[in-house]
């Protein structure tokens, strides 16, 4: 029996070849309107339904929660899980179906299906008495549409086919009644109206009886406020995603306005569709922010009416959370869980093949979609289903409950072949065999029944725990599990291994930035087992590698000792070296304290500004380990390069003073400050610059370098050296210009505003030229005036030069140079000065040539060999130059020879050096030679003698044991010719004769 039990429980699915235990469905019936004609009844309709399993399932239905009972001849049949129904009765057949599946496993139940049958029946009468109305009257003209099933539409027909009434603001067809409304008769209006009602599912449409409208005789209808005929619930429920349309038409004379608005005052999307024509509010795939109270609003010039409803968002159930098909043991307990979304908040139940679960049993729980039962049993193996409901649908999910019972099994399960343990340590020898119902549980220790002490428990879960573990607890342990369907046990040693102890004891260590450190972790531990070092710092993972190369590991096998290079104080923290071994773990850590520069002060402040001072307070900063010693406060400005230490009162500042004053600042310019603290390891870091803060204003700045002079007639030019921005001690700054004749008692003054004016011209006719001015400049700024510069002498614009310099000669020096000389001017006199003279030759573009003093003579070079200048002379002073001298003309020298000397041959005997080289001849254009020059030195750099001669030869005296460099060129009236090649001669030996040639 057990045997069978255990079988029959233990079939798995085998989803690869296509057999599933548990019915599932593969096609669930859908919902039906079928259209029938009118005297049709021989229509057939098939609900789908088909499922799979294993044994194949077998169907049923049920109609409005009843089961149809095919029987041969009915209208029912089943073919597979399909139901066929022939000759379709709309009394009888309309409903909702459902398909179940069952097989030996259990039943489920299909979703809902509906049947709806869509027909229209003609009108029953055939006449209908006249509507009397008069002009100006609203009417209204009633459909009455015949008996139906399925959607209709409505039109009327006005007189004759096709002639359709079309809506407009003063004629509305509701959709909802099919009546015709006209807001104001009007004698175009009378006829004969026919309602024409289409059925949209079967498109079948039928006629009512014509509707005279006639127009009494006793007078036209006066005007009257809107009265609302058409109008829509005060609650209007609308499904999630669903489109709905709103009808409101008044009557009313003069023909009223509709118009809509929400009550809350929220817009109306894009998506709203409002025909004011025909009276009607469309909201497509409405969402919950479109639900609320909507007024439509008829008005016209007698008056206003209104009507208000509230749509209300419905959503039918949707899952979210389905259970799942689930394996349980006897005894275990299942909880399953079923959510849906749902508008308003669906219920929940459940069902057990098909039909509600009887929740009578204190075991069995069903809350708010969630599902218990506890103790479970081989009577609660079956199909369950949940079903989430609300009244606007209602949905089902399916999970199958097996209930499994099995004698015990290690196979998925053993214990482990070999386990571990510390001596002095505790140890779980887990147990958990695979068998249901749960049985019982027993230890052996070799041979021998495990007997519970103090120290060795078995746990409820039938482990086995042994605490203080010593050599004595090694062996084999035998785990044996029983319940009413057998045996089985499973076995694994135990092996009792020495303890890690560390024997590098707990530290502190102190120790400098730059420094590098040993980090000591030595071990003794149980040689067969492998050691395993783990470093952390301040309880993080060190990566080895991956911090800049500052940490290493310098151990061996029993030791996990780490190096830290270069240490920082970014370093200084705990210390944790963690050892472990299969069998046991254990950690030490070491304090490592890092001395070094102190931090950076914080919150540097300005506390008080004066015109040359400030006062600053500060907070320290972080000591890292060496107390403060001093403190330096640096300030920078727009004017200075970088940040500069600052002198203080007290002028050294020690490490507990947090203020200090700074002095010998400038007036009115912006400072930032800083502070710096030092301790016996160094200076830290700078302090965040306090907020830029401005000295006060003052006037004192003295103008530097005044002087004067030049300018255009009638001119008195001022200039100094600008005051800088820093210097110029407030805003509003500017300039005061003193002046007066010389020997003159009062002073005129101008202001100049520009800070950055280096210059005043004073320009009145009255000035004589070149006239004595003593001059002084001040400042001032919105403080007030400062001093003046002291006073200076200086002249007025002078004239220029009024007469030609006299006896202007020109001759020619050389090729390229020419002197010109002339007979000077007087040089000053009350009007004008000579500053100078301006040489112009007028020969190609040669260039003005100036001379600077009372010279009489200029020497011009660099000109063309055998051309002719013309030069002219010209004075000149502050004022400008004066006439142009006469005109003389020079022609330049022949150029010097340009063929070098050649075939240069020496000797030398004792300390004589004797030179010869060939005659140098002039070309046509060029000047004869008249000479020729000897350069000689001890060196290629050195600067070299110069001898001249008019032969071909030389005779030079020069010490022994010395090398020689000589060179020789020509020269003639026109300059100096080209120069040979440069001529080595050796040191010369005394008596020594020697013979070269170059």
């Amino acid at each position: 029996m057990y045997v069978l039990w255990s079988i029959y429980f233990l079939l798995i699915s085998y989803t690869g070849s296509g057999v599933l235990l548990r019915p599932v469905f593969t096609k669930q019936p859908g919902s039906v309107v079928f259209p029938l004609q009118p005297g049709e009844n021989r229509r057939e309709v098939v609900f789908s339904c088909e499922a799979q399993g294993h044994p194949q399932p077998f169907y049923r239905w049920k109609l409005n929660d009843s089961f149809i009972l095919p029987r041969p001849g009915s209208r029912y049949t089943l073919m597979g899980g399909n139901l066929h129904i022939s000759h379709l009765n709309k009394e009888e057949d309309v409903g909702i179906y459902q398909c179940l599946a069952s097989n030996s496993f259990g039943t489920i139940v299909s979703r809902e299906a509906s049947l709806h049958i869509a027909y229209l029946e003609n009108f029953k009468t055939q006449r209908r008495n006249p509507v009397r109305v008069r002009e100006g009257q609203g009417v209204v003209l009633l459909c009455g549409p015949p008996p139906h099933s399925g959607e209709l539409t409505f039109t009327w027909i006005f007189n004759e086919y096709p002639s359709f009434v079309i809506q407009d603001t003063r004629r509305f067809v509701s959709q909802k009644t099919g009546n015709l409304y006209i807001a104001k008769v009007e004698p175009s209006d009378v006829g004969n109206y026919t309602c024409v009602v289409t059925n949209t599912v079967t498109k079948n449409s039928v006629q009512g009886p014509p509707t005279p409208l006639v127009l009494r005789v006793d007078g036209v209808m006066g005007e009257y406020e809107p009265k609302i005929e058409v109008q829509f619930p005060e609650v209007v429920p609308v499904a999630k995603s669903s489109t709905v349309k709103l009808e409101c038409f008044a009557l009313g004379n003069p023909v009223p306005t509709i118009s809509w608005r929400r009550v809350d005052g929220a817009s109306f999307g894009r998506k709203v569709d409002i025909n004011k024509a025909s009276g009607v509010l469309e909201i497509p795939y409405f969402q919950q922010e479109d639900a609320g109270i909507y007024e439509c609003v008829a008005e016209n010039s007698r008056g206003r009416n209104s009507v208000k409803g509230k749509l209300s968002f419905y959503a039918a159930p949707h899952l979210t959370e389905k259970p799942q098909d689930v394996q349980k043991t006897i005894d275990d307990t299942l909880v399953w869980e079923c959510k849906a979304s749902a508008k308003p908040k669906p219920s929940y139940r459940w069902l057990k093949n098909g039909e509600p679960l009887d929740p009578m049993e204190d075991r069995v729980q069903a809350n708010n979609g969630v599902l218990t039962i506890g103790s479970l049993n081989l009577a609660d193996i079956g199909m369950y289903q949940c079903v989430a409901e609300n009244k606007h649908g209602r949905i089902f999910t399916n999970a199958e409950l097996r209930v499994v019972a099995i004698a015990p099994d290690f196979s998925q399960n053993l214990l482990k072949a070999q386990t571990l343990a510390r001596q002095g340590g505790d140890i779980l020898i887990e147990c958990k065999p695979r068998m249901s119902p749960r049985g019982v549980i027993s230890w052996r220790k070799g041979k021998e029944a495990l007997r519970e002490s103090h120290r060795v428990t078995v746990l409820d879960n039938g482990s086995l725990r042994i605490s203080n573990v010593t050599k004595m607890d090694a062996g084999l342990y035998t785990c044996v599990a029983r319940n009413q369907f057998g045996v089985a046990s499973s076995a694994g040693s135990l092996l009792v291994k020495e303890q890690t102890v560390i024997t590098s004891p707990a530290g502190h260590l102190d120790v400098t930035v730059g420094e590098s450190i040993v980090l000591p972790c030595q071990v003794s531990h149980d040689p067969t087992l492998d050691l395993k070092f783990t470093w952390f710092f301040n309880e993080q993972l060190i990566h080895f590698g991956s911090h800049g190369a500052y940490f290493e590991k310098v151990g061996g096998r029993s030791a996990g000792d780490i190096m830290i290079r270069n240490i920082q104080l970014r370093h200084a923290g705990k210390y944790t070296c963690a050892v472990q071994t299969k069998v046991d773990s254990v950690s030490i850590a070491t304090d490592v304290v890092v001395r070094g520069p102190p931090g950076p002060p914080v919150d540097c402040q300005v506390t008080e500004m004066t015109e040359t001072t400030a006062s600053l307070s500060w907070g320290p900063g972080m000591d890292n380990h060496s107390p403060i010693l001093s403190y330096t406060i640096q300030a920078r400005t727009p004017f200075s390069l970088g940040w500069q230490a600052v002198t203080t009162v007290p002028e050294l500042l020690g490490g507990k003073q947090l203020s200090a004053t700074v002095t010998d600042l400038s007036p009115w310019v912006e400072y930032e400050f800083r502070v710096l603290a030092t301790n016996s390891i160094g200076t830290g870091e700078p302090s965040k610059p306090s907020k830029k803060a401005r000295t006060k204003e003052i006037v004192c700045v003295i103008v530097s370098r005044v002087n004067g002079g030049g300018g255009g007639r009638s001119e008195l030019v001022i200039t100094w050296e600008p005051v800088p921005e820093e210097l110029q001690s407030g805003p509003g700054f500017g300039y005061v210009v003193a002046f007066r004749p010389l020997g003159a008692q009062g002073w005129m003054q101008a202001a100049v505003t520009s800070p950055d004016a280096s210059r005043y011209v004073f320009k009145n006719e009255s000035i004589p030229p070149f006239s004595p001015y003593q001059v002084k400049v001040g400042v001032y700024n919105n403080k007030g005036e400062g001093p003046f510069s002291p006073v200076t002498t200086i002249h007025s614009a002078e004239e220029e030069p009024s007469r030609a310099p006299g006896r202007v000669r020109a001759r020619s020096v050389s090729a390229s140079e020419v002197e010109v000389t002339w007979k000077p001017l007087a040089w000053s006199n009350n009007r004008r000065r000579i500053l100078g003279y301006e040489v112009k030759p007028t020969h190609d573009t040669a260039s003005v040539i100036r001379t600077v003093g009372n010279k009489t003579s200029v020497l011009i070079k660099d000109l063309e060999g055998s051309s002719t200048y013309y030069m002219s002379l010209r004075a000149y002073n502050s004022a400008g130059v004066g006439p142009q001298s006469i005109i003389v003309n020079v022609t330049t020298k022949k150029p010097p020879p340009s063929q070098a000397p050649v075939k240069i041959m020496w000797n030398t005997s004792n300390s004589k050096v004797i030179l010869r080289w060939d005659q140098v001849h002039a070309l046509e254009n060029e000047s004869e030679v008249t000479g020729y020059k000897v350069m000689y030195s001890q060196d290629k750099h050195s600067r070299p003698s110069v001898v001249e001669t008019n032969t071909t030869s030389l005779e030079l005296s020069l010490p022994v044991n010395q090398d020689y460099v000589i060179q020789i060129k020509p020269f003639s009236e026109g300059g100096e010719g080209s120069s040979s090649g440069q001529i080595t001669i050796p040191k010369i030996a005394g008596g020594t004769i020697l013979t070269r040639k170059a």
